[in-house]
């Protein structure tokens, strides 16, 4: 069959299509058998003229491969053109519908053209990246088919991608792309590999009859649907698969207990008689017992058999002291063979010993000393081992005897076994009543006897308890003395603090009291003089105005006076500037003195108390107040502006007294 771009396709029964699709899916390369491929060109430049269309090489020439060797028909030569005439042979040619599978990611993927009947698909060049996918959804089987060209029809688009498996709906948009649902989920990688083939509708150079294919994983309701149904149905047999699992490996339930008769009874008492069937047989009687099957037609019978279960008491210690007697003299094998081995070991230590010393170790090579040497460690550090495993054994041998000498005689207690058996062997023969009283008096006697070693066992117990309680309540007290020593100790540091705290307060408030009585001297004896002062004014005024002296007389004398007051002001000040009380009052005078010298202009009272107080939040504006006047040497007062702008500044002038000097 032609088409309209020269080219015949051959087309195949679809049982022939599913086996090479198969095939290409296990292998991962197509194998063809070349008698399938009878077929001939009719226009062998058809092929290179749509290459040269695309802008890509033209495939088929001579010397030139058409597909890889991995998907090539075994034994075909591409030369073949060149040598009979025939035209080059694509195994991917319309009517094959053979798509090859994504090869393994170490292979490089090689696309070749794939002709169908309407369409040809040219794949992308190989140096681009791979088209882009979406992460796939679960279950999915529908396929986003996009880039399709405008004239493609949905039968085009169904022969397309029927070879990637069975199609079971496709949903074509008015615009250039279509959803194509596939009956299996490994259909859609199939359709993935389509993905940057360009489509061309026959031989057509139209823009509407091409376009660039982007094949993508959709997500759709029905195929999650499906998908949740599988995982439900999975988990189902999971849990079914577990249940016959837990069935298989669960241990089997015990045998029903039949009910109580005469005849089951009778069976059940010989069954307790044989040591094989005794397990079993006393699950049957504690069954009927605590059902309730005893009563007074049944009470004889349960007694015979409640007596054969004790007469299996007596077989069982019988059984245990066999067993007992097998372990001594296995231990006791076990000793006096551990006894061999170590005197085995004492003599070749000594020989390793004799062969260390000098007469025989001379003659020794440094090699062989080496080994010797080596060979008598060993020997010494398992000899030490056996013996400590023996001296151990031997301890707990002591211990054992140590043991039984505490515990009652053993005799005594056989012989309050066999009255026990007496008396029941009696009670059960009413020929031997006789015998029945002295056996009821020497279980008395066992009896009392038991109770007075448990009473001495209670007393003993009572005894170790009130020691425990004494000692919890020592432990106690002990706990209760420390927590308040803890909380004694604490107090007493809180405490100390208090007082040191307030012993600073005290002589704070004694440094403020002097200095407020300083102030006070101060203050009456400015006064006094000034008193003074205003006499002697109103003196010489008298004076002047009697005398009739001239103006610079009284000049004279005012001069006099203001000396006397600044030699009385400096006498103050030198009184206050007698020294520095503590630290912390030199600490203060640096840093305002560093302050002052920063601000040459001066700062007030106001401003130089909130910058201290940011170093110091308990000082007060006064105290640094008290603090300048009392060093009127480094600090001078001053004041600026005229009416309500007057403001009084301090001024550092230390600096201008040494100039001065």
């Amino acid at each position: 069959m032609v088409d309209a771009a020269g080219f015949e396709s051959v087309a195949q029964c679809p049982r022939e299509l599913h086996q090479m699709m198969a095939a290409a899916d296990g292998l991962g390369s197509i194998a063809l058998d070349t008698t399938q491929l009878n077929m001939s060109v009719t226009d062998p430049t058809a092929w290179a003229t749509a290459m040269n269309n695309l802008g890509m090489v033209p495939v088929g020439l001579p010397g030139q491969q058409l597909v890889s060797d991995s998907i090539c028909v075994p034994g075909f030569d591409p030369g073949l053109n060149m040598m009979t005439g025939i035209t080059p042979i694509n195994p991917m040619i319309p009517g094959l519908g053979l798509v090859p599978p994504p090869p393994p990611t170490e292979v490089a993927v090689v696309k070749e053209i794939i002709h169908c009947k309407s369409c040809t698909l040219f794949p992308q060049n190989p140096n681009l990246p791979p088209p882009s996918t979406r992460e796939r959804p679960p279950g999915c089987k529908t396929v986003f088919v996009g880039g399709l060209p405008e004239n493609a029809t949905e039968e085009i688009i169904q022969e397309v991608f029927e070879q990637c498996g069975d199609i079971t709906a496709i949903r074509k948009s008015k615009k250039n792309f279509c959803h194509i649902r596939f009956a299996e989920e490994f259909m859609v990688d199939k359709a993935i590999y389509l993905s940057g083939y360009r489509m061309r509708l026959g031989s057509s150079t139209d823009k509407k009859d091409s376009g660039r294919l982007h094949v993508d994983f959709a997500q759709a309701r029905d195929d999650f649907y499906e998908w949740e149904c599988k995982q439900r149905m999975r988990a189902r047999e999971e849990r079914h698969r577990r249940k016959l699992e837990e069935d298989r490996l669960r241990p089997p339930s015990p045998p029903a207990i039949m009910h109580y008769s005469e005849h089951e009874a009778a069976l059940l008492a010989d069954k307790l008689k044989d040591d094989s069937k005794f397990s079993e047989a006393i699950t049957v009687l504690l069954s009927w017992i605590e059902r309730g099957e005893v009563n007074r037609r049944s009470a004889n019978q349960f007694y015979s058999m409640v007596q054969s279960a004790n007469s299996h008491v007596r077989r069982l210690m019988n059984e245990k002291a066999t067993h007992e007697q097998e372990m001594e003299e296995a231990k006791e094998n076990f000793k006096n063979a551990l006894t061999g081995i170590l005197t085995q070991f004492e003599q070749i230590v000594a020989v390793f010993n004799a062969s260390t010393r000098q007469k025989a170790w001379d003659h020794f090579s440094k090699a062989q000393r080496k080994n010797i040497d080596i060979w008598r460690k060993h020997s010494e550090e398992l000899r030490n081992a056996q013996s400590e495993q023996l001296m151990g054994i031997r301890r707990e041998e002591e211990m054992e005897m140590s043991d039984d000498e505490n515990c009652d005689s053993p005799t005594k207690k056989m012989r309050v076994d066999e009255s026990e058996a007496d008396i029941e062997d009696c009670a059960g023969d009413p020929a031997d009543r006789g015998l029945h009283s002295a056996a009821l008096a020497a279980q008395a006697y066992a009896l009392k006897e038991e109770n007075d070693s448990l009473r001495w066992q209670l007393d003993a117990y009572r005894n170790e308890v009130e020691l425990l309680k004494q000692e919890k309540e020592q432990l106690f007290r002990t706990e209760e003395n420390l927590t308040k020593d803890q909380q004694l100790q604490f107090l007493q540091q809180t405490m100390q603090g208090m007082q040191q705290q307030l012993l600073a307060i005290q002589e704070e408030l004694n440094n403020k009291k002097s200095e407020l009585e300083q102030a006070k001297e101060e203050q009456s004896h400015t006064q006094a003089l000034l008193k003074v002062l205003q006499e002697q004014l109103k003196g010489t005024k008298d004076l002047v105005e009697t005398n009739g002296h001239s103006h610079e007389d009284a000049n004279e004398i005012n001069v006099l006076t203001v000396a006397l007051v600044n030699q009385d002001r400096e006498n103050n000040t030198e009184k206050r500037s007698q020294g520095l009380k503590s630290e912390k009052e030199a600490l203060l005078i640096g840093i305002i003195s560093t302050f002052l010298h920063v601000h040459p202009f001066g700062a007030n009272i106001e401003y130089l108390w909130s910058y201290m107080q940011q170093l110091d939040s308990k000082i007060s504006a006064n105290e640094i107040e008290m603090l300048l006047m009392r060093l009127p040497r480094m600090f001078k007062q001053e004041f600026t502006g005229v009416g309500a702008t007057l403001e009084k500044r301090w001024k550092l002038c230390a600096f201008e007294g040494i100039k001065t000097t």
